[in-house]
């Protein structure tokens, strides 16, 4: 069963809705920025980058899901699986988004408190963010709310549980963000 749930989970997370919706646009946005929410939002606008977004969530929120029904003991497996087909797709080139909205779908049905507060703590973040320091460090909201995000979310998890969802999707989209910013991409702010 290990091996079907992080086949299946991956395979879930390398459909990744912001290059799908970008190509069925005729374009690529991985050419522009990334393809999760955040950048579907600068390059496509409001409904596309909710779209996007949901659709994110979902995909990591049905990985999760078809494990517990296969095999509870490992949805931890699904939630990394998942946020690294997202981070890495085999359909498009390993060249994903960072996992945000695909490991907080995953904690919604592994963890929902857990995930709760991870979401709102990082929305009340990103404004806060975006008023004091984001000129300075020149990052976009998103990803330097969710690297603050992951450690409330292991404080969560001690009380509410998804502890092994969180470090295994926390430390996926932390390898992603390490790539992205050896190859100088990850999080530039937009003018």
């Amino acid at each position: 069963m290990f091996f079907v749930v992080a086949a299946l989970s991956y395979l879930l997370g390398s459909m990744v809705t912001g290059v799908i919706y970008s190509h069925l646009r005729g374009d690529d946005i991985r050419s522009r920025d990334l393809p999760g929410g955040s950048g579907t939002f600068r390059q496509y606008g409001r409904t596309a980058a909710i779209l996007v977004t949901l659709a994110d969530a979902l995909r990591g929120a049905l990985a999760v899901g078809l494990t517990d029904l296969l095999a509870q003991e490992l949805t931890w497996l699904a939630t990394i699986m998942v946020v690294l087909g997202h981070c890495y797709p085999v359909f498009f080139g390993f060249r994903g988004g960072g996992g945000i909205a695909t490991l907080l779908g995953a904690l919604f049905v592994a963890a929902p408190a857990t995930g709760l507060g991870m979401l709102a703590f990082g929305l009340a973040v990103i404004p806060l963010y975006k008023a004091t320091l984001q000129k300075r460090l020149g990052l976009n909201a998103v990803p330097f709310a969710s690297a603050l995000t992951i450690p409330v979310g292991l404080l969560l998890a001690r009380h509410y549980g998804g502890m092994y969802e969180v470090l295994g999707g926390g430390l996926m989209m932390g390898i992603r963000g390490v790539h992205m910013l050896a190859q100088g991409r990850a999080g530039q702010a937009q003018p």
